[in-house]
């Protein structure tokens, strides 16, 4: 089989974007997602492989900036819309995309690439670690009730269509994303993902609601979300399910939850993506009742493994050689010297002896600080070299707040 990979043209996009929904099982989407992934789409970043004048194969990459450990906001190549025809499975197509793209990427000269994987297991052989986990939680909002701060009954709600407040939120969006590792900030045209609701993925649930807390006439936080309406004999049983929630301080994001478990005819609250130290775990009176669950979100990728280190800030001072194994990226591999603290780091290439001896998939695992590079050695893919370097490395590798992907991409 000879086949052409080769940099998406204009004119390609709708046999292109056709091939990734077949991989995705073939259902289209509506006009308006179609219209959005379409002015979304970075051509220049996005690749095909072609059998003749058949597409057969689909990546590209978002140029982002995703907040890590510290507060800095780091180049990152967001990999999206990856797949490959039923017909030429088992192949090399997807290697050959993924050589491509990062070969890509690191002329590009970012440091970190990140993708939301389908299937978990695909993307590990790639040097890709999972680095976040997303948490759902479905609320008995007739059994829990919420222990509210001071404050909370300072808060005025009020409601506002989505795409009347949109600048506002996104502003305010802005202002929170150094403060979560894994959140991204969002370019121009991506505020249209957030407010994208074609009807026929409501699911019987309404159009997308909106609901803004303000203080003294200033916005300090936002929820959007839709009801669904569902009876029974006994009487309303419908569920609010939460699309976003921000807020700026605990009182603000206390009262915009106290609202969602007030809203009448429902009686459960149904969180599809939050972090997983979601501050509403520590205002619910019975835990129990919030049904919760955990999967994994963002896979980290670092692409040049001294500029991704040193682009990070750690908990505490740390001086540990790395020996890291990168078969994929073979310019990674070998042995980097890692010196920093709360303030700077510095990556360098060394001949020093290791101290610790791991994978370039682990270090994506654990460069948000959402995974313990202990966790990582308990499971036998990190090996200590030096007494105590384990301990001294995980610890200074960890974040006060758990890291979060508040949207896919």
């Amino acid at each position: 089989m000879t086949t052409d990979v080769r940099v998406l043209a204009e004119a390609e996009w709708d046999a292109w974007y056709g091939t990734l929904e077949l991989a995705f099982g073939g259902v289209a989407e509506s006009a308006e997602e179609r219209e959005l992934w379409r002015a979304l789409t970075e051509r220049d970043r996005s690749i095909g492989v072609w059998d003749g004048e058949t597409c057969v194969g689909t990546a590209g990459a978002f140029s982002f900036r995703l907040a890590v450990p510290g507060g800095a906001l780091a180049d990152t190549a967001g990999v999206t819309m990856v797949g490959v025809a039923a017909t030429h499975r088992r192949r090399g197509i997807l290697t050959s995309m993924m050589r491509r793209q990062l070969d890509d990427v690191r002329a590009a000269g970012e440091p970190l690439a990140v993708l939301t994987a389908s299937e978990p297991v695909i993307y590990g052989r790639f040097g890709y670690g999972a680095a976040t986990q997303q948490l759902k939680a479905d609320i008995d909002t007739t059994r829990v009730r919420l222990s509210l701060p001071p404050g909370t009954d300072d808060v005025r709600l009020r409601y506002a269509k989505p795409a009347d407040v949109h600048a506002a939120c996104e502003a305010l969006y802005a202002r929170v994303v150094t403060a979560r590792p894994g959140m991204l900030a969002r370019r121009p045209g991506w505020e249209r993902l957030r407010l994208l609701d074609p009807p026929g993925e409501r699911n019987g649930a309404s159009p997308l609601q909106c609901v803004v807390a303000e203080r003294a006439g200033e916005l300090v936080g936002y929820a959007r979300f839709a009801v669904k309406p569902d009876w029974d004999w006994k009487g309303p049983k419908g569920v609010v399910h939460l699309h976003d929630l921000e807020a700026l301080d605990p009182a603000a994001n206390a009262a915009l939850w106290q609202f969602l478990f007030g809203v009448d005819l429902t009686t459960s609250v149904l969180a599809h993506s939050r972090p997983v130290d979601d501050a509403v775990l520590q205002l619910v009176s019975d835990v129990r009742r919030c049904d919760l669950s955990v999967r994994d979100a963002l896979h980290v990728r670092l692409v040049e493994v001294g500029a991704a280190l040193q682009t990070r800030t750690y908990q505490t001072p740390l001086d540990v050689v790395f020996e890291v194994e990168d078969a994929f990226c073979p310019w990674n591999a070998g042995r980097w010297r890692l010196t920093g603290d709360a303030k700077g780091a510095s990556c360098e290439r060394t001949e020093d002896a290791p101290d610790l001896a791991l994978s370039v998939r682990e270090l994506g695992s654990a460069y948000l600080g959402g995974v313990s590079l202990t966790s990582l050695a308990a499971a036998g893919r990190v090996r200590e070299l030096r007494q105590g370097a384990l301990t001294e490395a995980s610890v200074a590798f960890g974040s006060d707040v758990a890291p979060w992907l508040p949207h896919g991409f």
